[in-house]
């Protein structure tokens, strides 16, 4: 089969969309497909990709040049998407007819171009690899008023590009109801579209199951040896609340427990400043590691710290919880009930699923498992399990194996 990805990253790009969308390019091209991704030639990494074009066997990356202005204004933004989609349409316009399209949601809308290419060959099967949903993401983070004039637009192009493809991929199950006005009844017949849902994942070779990751140097610098180290590491944005957190870590001041953060993002000074403000000294906050000493981090962590705010169930996955799982993490996850991460907790076991409105909830099982050694083991191995049994590659590329052969008939 001839077989299209488009995405605006890919590796070496170390934007997640980039190394999954890899991840399954790589794999269809081992089983001998013929496949094609479109990518920018910009990105996460502050080089530019030489080539526009990179050939492996099976495999041809084709690079779309953007002018690359970056992030810091929405006019230099929405200028780099727009040369991206004019060129990738162009692209796809005089690509020979390929058997399926994978589209990404990065940028927004670039789905369309595979409609272009469908609109020439009837016969090619569009599928939509949904990680983000616009507006619905902009409108819950104020970015965008909510049935506001460019929502509305939005909302019809959806409805119109909904109509047109042949499957959907969500995230979780909360990501396909929040879709369902799309996809229930898309034609006058009524028939759904097909939804799958296929969570993101780790490759299981980055994480063997005895690795033993070096002695991390932040251990002696933070003062966690002999500590419980609640661990979140990774963006602290618009779609993650911690006051429940810190109140909780309000009722355990007394404990040795370290609530340590690690990342960035707009509520990064927030976390700090309230810790501060309540008297909080064992919650830290550090900016992002470098990329080589995340294992030995996440090595010195005894639980993993989620959040999601509840106006973002089924708008965001949270991406952190798979390499957690893969270190054998415990979850201690603060959010709505049926998002990805609390679907993962109630599965298997591995931890908390709590509310906002459950501190006191939250610093209990936080306490239970630092003077519970055999509990605390227990999550440990159900974490892992919970990796190793459905959120790596090995779980997740036959799924797509099987959905691309649906639409071999």
């Amino acid at each position: 089969m001839r077989i299209t990805f488009i995405n605006q990253f890919y590796k070496p790009d170390v934007a997640p969309t980039g190394q999954l969308t890899a991840g399954v390019a790589e794999h269809f091209a081992k089983l001998g497909h013929e496949v094609t991704v479109i990518a920018s030639r910009g990105g996460y990494v502050d080089h530019d990709h030489e080539a526009n074009s990179e050939q492996q066997d099976n495999l041809h990356v084709c690079r779309i040049w953007t002018p690359r202005l970056g992030k810091s204004s929405t006019i230099k933004r929405c200028i780099d998407y727009l040369v991206f989609y004019v060129l990738t349409f162009l692209r796809m316009l005089t690509l020979r007819r390929q058997d399926v399209v994978i589209l990404l949601t990065t940028p927004p809308y670039i789905a369309w171009a595979g409609v272009a290419h469908k609109l020439l060959h009837r016969r090619c099967r569009l599928i939509l690899w949904n990680m983000d949903c616009y507006p619905e993401v902009a409108e819950r983070a104020g970015a965008m008023t909510p049935a506001g004039t460019i929502a509305k637009v939005m909302y019809w192009l959806n409805r119109r590009l909904f109509n047109r493809l042949d499957h959907l991929i969500c995230l979780d199950h909360a990501m396909a109801d929040l879709l369902h006005h799309y996809h229930a009844k898309r034609d006058a017949a009524g028939r759904p579209l097909p939804v799958t849902v296929i969570p993101n994942w780790e490759k299981l070779a980055d994480y063997p199951a005895e690795a033993q990751a070096d002695r991390w140097e932040g251990i002696d610098e933070h003062g966690l040896k002999e500590r419980f180290v609640v661990l979140y590491m990774g963006n602290m944005g618009f779609g993650h609340d911690f006051d429940a957190v810190l109140k909780a870590a309000e009722q355990l001041k007394d404990e040795p427990i370290i609530f340590l953060f690690i990342g960035g993002g707009k509520r990064q000074a927030e976390v700090a400043q309230s810790a501060q403000s309540r008297g909080l000294q064992h919650v830290i906050t550090r900016p992002y590691l470098p990329w080589e000493q995340v294992p030995q981090a996440m090595a010195a962590g005894s639980c993993a710290l989620i959040t999601l705010r509840d106006d973002m169930l089924g708008v965001m996955s949270p991406s952190k919880v798979h390499a957690n799982l893969a270190a054998g993490l415990p979850i201690l996850y603060v959010g709505p009930k049926g998002s990805n991460v609390d679907e993962a907790v109630t599965a298997f076991g591995c931890g908390l699923s709590a509310r906002h409105d459950q501190p006191d909830e939250i610093a209990r099982f936080i306490l239970s498992m630092m003077t519970n050694p055999e509990q605390h083991h227990r999550l440990r191995i159900s974490a892992r399990a919970a990796f190793d049994q459905q959120y790596n590659d090995s779980q997740t590329l036959p799924q797509f194996e099987t959905l691309i052969q649906q639409h071999d008939q």
